[in-house]
């Protein structure tokens, strides 16, 4: 059938020009014509991809004061992925944020809040894993190590992967690379494989993951001596050249109060949920003046930027609040977007 589609534009070559030449057209031509149009169609039909973003976090570590100071510790787990349409993954970055804050047994804080809170990846060597590890290898190498590993990989083979009762790589050519505990990230880019949707990236496309994070005192809950958030905001996106071709915004929020005496008061055994995932449980659309959930509004935020340069992000107009001034995007987002703004910028 193509051979014969493909001589029917021969033929009707004869009787056109080529462009604005003037000049009849030739075999060749057309030829070249036929095969622009097959690979033009081909990139369209098998070029899509899916985005995919997933953040947990995990109080476990934290402790109340005794002997030692009290620890809260808020660690938190990020993993973007791209998926083709057969649900094969074609691009993974992982990346981490551990925050802590120590106390007293007099329920003082002890930690200065104002210090900026880098992502391990932005850590790099300051991490120090390089110099203890087996392999010699930092924290962002490993992770990088793993999610190099996973491209061309499905959920289940992620899922998969022979770990040993520590979750460690017990396969050799993973484990010649990566020495930490996968089964975390396992289950995390299962999930990221999970939420991937159609939302413009294209192959090619430069996969990137940023976080904005943070530590404050927050107003302590009734009986509390005090109480300290984290605020983990995080940005999954595609990239072709400077324009942004796709974008998933979400963050994680935790909240972990203590006494007068140094003691704990907040579960530590439950996961944090990231703000996506408790969708209406927020509390926000029920407040909202469009009655939009933060998660909605976050997705809007997204949906509005992609197809825009940086340039372009970063000059989308804001009030004093910096929430939008822009009737099309208020419209549909009321909450400040000069952090959504600035954590784009980090793109750069």
């Amino acid at each position: 059938m193509k051979k014969f589609l493909t001589a029917i534009l021969v033929a009707a070559a004869l009787f056109t020009t080529v462009g604005c030449s003037g000049r009849p057209a030739t075999t060749a031509d057309v030829l070249q014509s036929s095969a622009d149009a097959e690979e033009g169609s081909s990139h369209d039909s098998q070029g899509s991809l899916r985005t995919g973003l997933y953040a947990v976090g995990s109080l476990s570590s934290s402790a109340s004061a005794g002997e030692e100071d009290g620890l809260i510790q808020t660690d938190v787990t990020i993993v973007a992925v791209t998926v083709d349409e057969t649900g094969v993954i074609t691009d993974c970055v992982i990346d981490a944020v551990q925050a802590k804050a120590n106390f007293d047994s007099q329920g003082q804080l002890l930690t200065d809040l104002t210090v900026p809170v880098p992502s391990k990846n932005e850590l790099g060597a300051d991490y120090g894993m390089g110099s203890i590890s087996g392999i010699g290898k930092e924290w962002n190498e490993q992770a990088q190590a793993l999610a190099d590993y996973v491209v061309g990989k499905t959920a289940d083979e992620v899922l998969g992967i022979a770990v040993d009762e520590a979750t460690k790589p017990a396969e050799a050519d993973l484990a010649s690379s990566v020495t930490i505990s996968i089964g975390g990230f396992q289950n995390a880019i299962a999930e990221a494989v999970g939420r991937a949707q159609p939302l413009g990236a294209q192959a090619g496309d430069e996969l990137r993951l940023v976080t904005s994070n943070s530590m404050a005192a927050g107003n302590a809950p009734e009986g509390a001596a005090g109480m300290v958030e984290t605020n983990v905001n995080i940005a999954a996106v595609t990239m072709n050249g400077d324009a942004i071709t796709s974008c998933v915004i979400d963050a994680v929020q935790a909240q972990v109060s203590f006494d007068g005496q140094g003691q704990l008061l907040t579960d530590l055994s439950a996961p944090v949920p990231s703000k996506n995932d408790r969708g209406a449980d927020y509390g926000m659309g029920a407040v909202s003046s469009i009655g939009k959930e933060w998660n909605e509004q976050a997705a809007a935020f997204a949906a509005y930027v992609t197809g825009k340069t940086l340039d372009e992000v970063a000059g989308i107009a804001v009030d004093e609040a910096t929430k939008p001034a822009e009737a099309d995007l208020a419209s549909s987002v009321t909450i400040s977007i000069g952090g959504f703004q600035a954590l784009l910028e980090k793109l750069r």
